[in-house]
């Protein structure tokens, strides 16, 4: 078994930055300021991320640079100069999501690496595929992914498999979660969550209204895969990443510890790991196949009482740097030449010479082994001693006291130190960000509608919609006379066989009468040939650049990312349709675990429940596939309407999406939208009158 896999440590700030390095990190992942997923941690200035990749090449410590967020149109331009940045400081990678991002890498700075966020929702061999067939070198997973699965994207990836294996286990997949952006205004997709799920929520059943929530179904322990990371490496992974940039500098150098020595087969301290911060304790649920009630938790008083008492430890951790870069000595001269001169050389071809201040003497006994104790002095340097030659002239090296030894290694070193620190920029390619023509405003769209079922499509409106949506478990039944204006949506995520299975079935409906099919992953784009595309809310299309990309892929229509504000809608135009939801119980959250799992178990489980937060708020959680396998959706519990505004949304289509609702309740809120009329109860406009 190789020991290459790359231990990948958070760095939120210049602290924990250092702490990560000295520790032992392998490489770094840390965020420019703006356009990254974590914009409350420290983060970096272009000439801070200068400096700090001149700190980690210099230890032979790679640089992963986050700008990982959705982006509008009036953020390009400032998103192509933070490409830039990154280049010139001479980064290693950009870890993207979006694909505005992904496209100005390779335009800009084509020989930065360019990896896959987990923001991306890839988790299958497809995925992976398809990432490659876009350009990226890596694909970061997400989170909720069973060893086996992971060994399956392993085996089928072109590129690199990055996975996390300790830190914060979100309870969405990543880049599916709307849940901080609706309840709070700060998007999680925009690096501002506000972690609404570590709140109490109850299951709802016999709260009064009011009543506080009881237990928090919405919030995971931390997750830990340290223990499997052999396991990992056998499977094919080539990065271990630590999710925390949030945390402390103790946090990132007891994981990175801990990494190290499970890669190498050594014991590891698992109680300070733990200690240093958990949510009483880790979960491994998704990487055994152990989808259940013990995978959630909460930080208690407890949890921090230990963490104060461990930080100490840990910051013992990061005192001293380690020792890993090899150096090998030459030493030469000696007596008859006048001097000495000391070569340190390193394993990347850097060389520097040093010289002795003092003649040496006539040796009486043999100096060598005085000369290796002080050359193999490298505390406090990323230096390791390799190994010394030497070539000593005609009259021996003679003699030199230590402190002169002492004091050429320490100038060799600094200096070699300092050749390594050089920044090397990547070439960057000129390139201007085009102006995107606005979409024009004040027509109303045509309307569609997304139902969860054929029978809660009312017949009479079938021939007054632009589009019908269902899911593609549902094409058999829909009605052969529909089918010409219907689309058949594909699930967002597809763990495990479903992917496959989707994948069949399409082939099998390929002359079954339907008008395309809505893809959500950009997975999709594989085994969906032949099929007229469109694009739905998994993709998270929020600029007229990541749309143009997509209308190059091929997609015909393409629905905008529901957290977008009217305003910056009207900068997406790619020459497709667009389309943005007019009504609908937002899914806030898609999530693998199930957050009813507490209170039942899914023999019991008809398909879904309620969570009740804090103030009262009930909120619907339905499962794809009862039984234990399927996904489950939680949704916000006041729609979002605008039909009496349709006016004023800047796309082509204006889309209902139904999900709980019935026949009538369906027939009537259409009937509302045709006639432009306001909503019958209560409402939200989500955030179409923000300022994004």
């Amino acid at each position: 078994m190789s020991n290459t896999l790359e231990i990948l440590a958070p760095a939120g700030n210049r602290e924990m930055l250092g702490a990560a390095v000295f520790s032992g990190a392998d490489a770094v992942y840390l965020g420019l300021t703006g356009y990254n997923a974590r914009r409350t941690a420290g983060n970096f200035t272009p000439d801070e991320l200068k400096e700090a990749v001149s700190f980690c090449h210099a230890r032979g410590v790679k640089v992963h640079v986050t700008l990982n967020t959705l982006v509008y149109d009036r953020e390009l331009p400032g998103l192509a100069d933070a490409v830039r940045a990154v280049a010139e400081a001479g980064a290693d990678a950009v870890i993207s999501d979006d694909l505005a991002t992904a496209q100005l890498v390779k335009t800009i700075a084509p020989t930065l690496h360019l990896h896959g966020s987990t923001q991306m929702s890839i988790h299958t061999p497809e995925g992976a595929r398809e990432l490659a067939a876009l350009g990226y070198d890596r694909v970061i997973l997400a989170r909720e992914l069973s060893l086996e699965e992971i060994r399956a994207v392993c085996a089928a990836s072109p590129i690199e498999v990055e996975v996390f294996v300790h830190g914060a286990l979100c309870m969405s997949v990543s880049g599916q979660c709307m849940m901080s952006a609706f309840l709070g205004g700060r998007s999680g997709n925009r690096g501002a969550c506000a972690g609404p799920c570590r709140l109490p929520f109850d299951a709802g059943a016999g709260l009064r209204p009011g009543q506080p929530g009881k237990a928090c179904h919405l919030s995971l322990k931390d997750m830990d895969y340290i223990p499997h990371i052999r396991e990992l490496m056998d499977a094919g992974v080539v990065s271990a990443k630590i999710e925390g940039r949030l945390r402390t500098p103790e946090y990132a150098a007891a994981a990175v510890a801990a990494c190290r020595a499970m890669r190498e087969g050594q014991p590891y301290d698992e109680k300070l790991v733990r200690d240093i911060f958990s949510r009483s304790g880790f979960t491994d649920g998704y990487l055994t196949n152990r989808n259940d009630g013990k995978m959630f938790g909460v930080r208690t008083e407890a949890d921090a009482a230990a963490t104060r008492a461990a930080t100490p430890k840990a910051r013992e951790l990061f005192r001293r740097e380690l020792q890993r870069v090899p150096v090998q000595y030459t030493v030469s001269g000696g007596v008859e030449d006048g001097g000495i001169k000391l070569t340190a050389a390193d394993d990347a071809g850097n060389k520097v010479n040093v010289y002795s201040m003092d003649e040496p003497q006539p040796a009486q006994k043999d100096p060598l082994p005085g000369i290796e104790r002080a050359l193999n002095k490298t505390g406090g340097t990323p230096f390791a001693a390799a190994g010394i030659t030497v070539e000593a002239g005609e009259g021996g090296l003679g003699f030199l006291p230590g402190s002169a030894w002492n004091e050429m290694r320490r100038e060799a070193l600094d200096k070699l130190l300092e050749k390594r620190s050089t920044v090397q920029p990547h070439a960057i390619q000129t390139f201007t960000v085009p102006e995107y023509p606005a979409h024009s405003v004040g027509h109303i769209p045509a309307l569609a509608a997304r139902f969860a079922n054929a029978a809660q499509c009312p017949a009479d409106y079938v021939e007054k919609l632009q589009w019908l949506v269902f899911p593609i478990a549902e094409a058999d039944a829909v009605p052969a006379d529909w089918r010409g204006k219907s689309l058949l949506e594909l699930p967002r995520v597809t763990f495990g066989k479903l992917e496959e299975k989707t994948a069949a079935r399409l082939a099998a409906l390929q002359n079954a009468g339907f008008a395309g099919v809505v893809i959500n992953n950009p997975a999709q784009l594989r085994y969906t040939g032949g099929w007229t595309l469109y694009g739905g809310l998994g993709l998270n299309i929020t600029n007229p650049m990541s749309a143009a990309r997509y209308t190059s892929l091929g997609l015909h229509g393409l629905l905008l990312q529901p957290e977008t504000a009217l305003t910056a809608m009207q900068g997406v135009a790619p020459g497709v349709p667009t389309a943005a939801l007019c009504y609908g119980h937002l899914p806030l959250m898609l999530t693998r675990a199930c957050p009813l799992r507490n209170v039942r178990d899914c023999a019991s489980c008809h398909g879904g429940g309620t969570l009740r937060d804090r103030k009262g708020r009930d909120f619907t959680v339905t499962c794809s596939a009862p039984g234990g396998a399927g996904i489950r959706t939680v949704y916000n519990p006041v729609p979002l309407y605008m039909g009496d505004r349709l006016r004023e949304m800047p796309v082509d289509t204006a889309l209902a999406a139904f999900t709980t609702e019935t026949p009538q309740r369906t027939a009537q809120i259409l009937a509302a939208l045709f006639a432009a009329q306001p909503f019958d109860s209560e409402f939200t406009r989500g955030l179409y009158y923000t300022n994004n």
